[in-house]
């Protein structure tokens, strides 16, 4: 500051007051002559910096302490800056990625995620566990255990996915070694999958797989113990299928991911019948869905269409399973006894329902 100050004098013939308020400078500090003479120090600097010359100012501060100068930290570092010895760092770069927001998924095979868990064995030796699931269903596809993955390995472990369930129309996954590989992307490519990578440092982007993973550390990688890769991958195995099979989900209304996708394959989707006003849905004696109770939401849809049922055409009486059918179907939501009679009171013409 002491230098711009000589410059606005000098330049535009400033008194010293005037100069100083202008640039907001005490005129105390302005003429303060410092006593210490900083020469020896930064000869010293310098000739430490030429022996080790990646270490900073605080490591220099460190080796001055060792050979008994008590120096406070500030002072070596502004003599640092003014010697020009501040090391230039490389800004790592990011690979920046669009946000990609979860999407609502309407059936199977719209959407896989894929990520990967770390654990180790009784060695010590590190593991690592491939997950990938459906996004809709829920469903575990494929859990490979193994001490490394490169892009070849996933793509394989993926084609046997392929082979059983047929080709999704996305892959979610983060930005690991493997996905981003040329390999991988090649891969993706020909098979017409579009990947969908999540932003560096976000992992809710990919929330139903990490919701995944946090289950299967809780309730198998932190109560199990392995000797071995082999005894790790049976362990993980039979979790796979207690979960497919016999774990209820919350999020499918308790069902297992394996019923909900059997029950799902045969019509709409209970997401979308959520949506369009249905309640909690439960399987009857044939297997079929039927609807409990309507949701609370779509209260005013019901009262505004209450009124059909009083106009002599009558919802089907089948209306909550499919007995000729092999597979079960859900009705659509204009076929489900939402409504509710009119009082005596009030009459509607069939006029109406003829226009």
């Amino acid at each position: 500051m002491k230098a711009s100050v000589e410059h606005i004098r000098e330049e535009f013939a400033f008194t010293e007051r005037p100069a100083c308020r202008l640039l907001l400078v005490p005129v105390s500090s302005y003429r303060n002559k410092p006593s210490q003479n900083d020469d020896s120090l930064r000869d010293r600097l310098m000739a430490l910096a030429r022996e080790k010359p990646r270490f900073g100012y605080h490591r220099l501060h460190v080796l001055l302490a060792h050979d008994g100068e008590q120096i406070n930290h500030k002072r070596v570092h502004r003599i640092y800056r003014e010697a020009g010895l501040a090391l230039r760092r490389k800004k790592r770069k990011h690979c920046v990625r669009l946000s990609t927001p979860l999407g609502i998924y309407t059936a199977a095979n719209q959407e896989w995620a894929l990520d990967f868990v770390h654990d180790a064995v009784a060695s010590g030796r590190s593991i690592r566990v491939l997950n990938v699931i459906d996004a809709f269903t829920r469903e575990s596809l494929a859990m490979e255990v193994d001490t490394s993955f490169a892009g070849l390995r996933v793509t394989r472990v993926l084609d046997q996915i392929l082979a059983d369930r047929g080709r999704p129309q996305a892959i979610r996954c983060d930005n690991g070694p493997e996905p981003p590989s040329r390999h991988f992307l090649a891969w993706a490519l020909d098979r017409k999958i579009d990947l969908v990578p999540i932003q560096p440092g976000k992992p809710t982007r990919n929330a139903y797989v990490e919701r995944f993973n946090s289950k299967l550390r809780e309730e198998c990688l932190r109560v199990s113990g392995f000797q071995n890769l082999f005894e790790a991958g049976r362990i993980i195995a039979n979790w796979r299928c207690d979960y497919n099979e016999r774990r209820p989900h919350s999020s499918l209304s308790c069902m297992t991911p394996s019923e909900f996708a059997a029950q799902a394959s045969g019509g709409l989707s209970i997401i979308r019948m959520r949506k369009m006003g249905a309640g909690h849905l439960e399987s009857n004696s044939s297997g079929s869905p039927i609807l409990l109770q309507s949701s609370p939401s779509r209260s005013s849809f019901l009262r505004r269409t209450s009124w059909i049922s009083t106009l002599g055409k009558p919802a089907p009486s089948a209306l909550f399973a499919s007995k000729a059918r092999s597979s079960p179907v859900i009705p659509p939501p204009w076929t489900l006894p939402w409504t509710r009679p009119l009082p005596a009171s009030a009459s509607i013409s069939s006029s109406i329902w003829n226009r």
